[in-house]
């Protein structure tokens, strides 16, 4: 099985070797500046990011941070900077083009292996197809009850012309509307479907005050 594939963006030799060390088991790429970042990434596609600040050339890793997710929008990135204000960090976290995890210098290692391997497993494509999943579910369970509260309306309605074409009086809304446990509203607005349907005639409900049905 191939190794992930990390893209270190990293100028500083003595922090690399402690990401060499702390990131063995994965195939390790690295660029000191975010242009020559770009550049690699165009040539193949890493697994995940990491992204130092202050790069080579007076160049800073956030200013890339929007240009790296606009190539490959669903590769985690996980920033690594001791030059960020925590309001910075903040910024760098939200928003479409945002990274996914922010930590500080110096950095834990024990720490870093950990975000690794959960930004690897949870992030990118697989949260991509989380948030498509759980939005199918959502859609079947919206469809299945708005299916459900259609069937017991079309249900209940068929019961209240049944009631209704048993008397000449006037319909009660409130015996009607406690029988079947239900809003008055409700059931003033069946009685208005079913008069609009045909099912039932229109003298049956005049425009009625809504205090004046009992």
């Amino acid at each position: 099985m191939n190794k992930p594939r990390i893209l270190i963006i990293e100028d500083d030799d003595f922090q690399y070797e402690i990401y060499e060390e702390a990131l063995a088991p994965y195939q390790l790429t690295r660029t000191v500046t975010g242009s020559e970042a770009l550049s690699a990434i165009a040539h193949q596609t890493p697994d995940l990011i990491i992204l130092d600040h202050v790069l080579a050339d007076g160049q800073l890793g956030l200013d890339y941070l929007p240009e790296l997710k606009e190539l490959v929008p669903y590769v985690p990135i996980v920033i690594v900077s001791g030059a960020l204000e925590v309001h910075q960090q903040i910024h760098a976290l939200q928003g479409p083009r945002r990274a996914h995890y922010c930590i500080t210098k110096p950095v834990d290692v024990n720490e870093l292996a950990k975000t690794v391997e959960v930004a690897l497993k949870e992030c990118g494509e697989s949260e991509v197809v989380r948030q498509f999943e759980a939005l199918e579910r959502s859609k079947r369970v919206d469809a299945e009850s708005l299916f459900s509260r259609s069937t017991d309306r079309l249900s209940r309605q068929t019961e209240i012309r049944r009631i209704v074409s048993l008397t000449k009086d006037r319909p009660n809304v409130s015996a009607l509307a406690r029988e079947f446990r239900v809003a008055r509203r409700t059931i003033i607005r069946d009685l208005q479907e079913l008069i609009r349907r045909g099912e039932l005639r229109p003298e049956v409900y005049p425009k009625w005050e809504m205090g004046d049905d009992e």
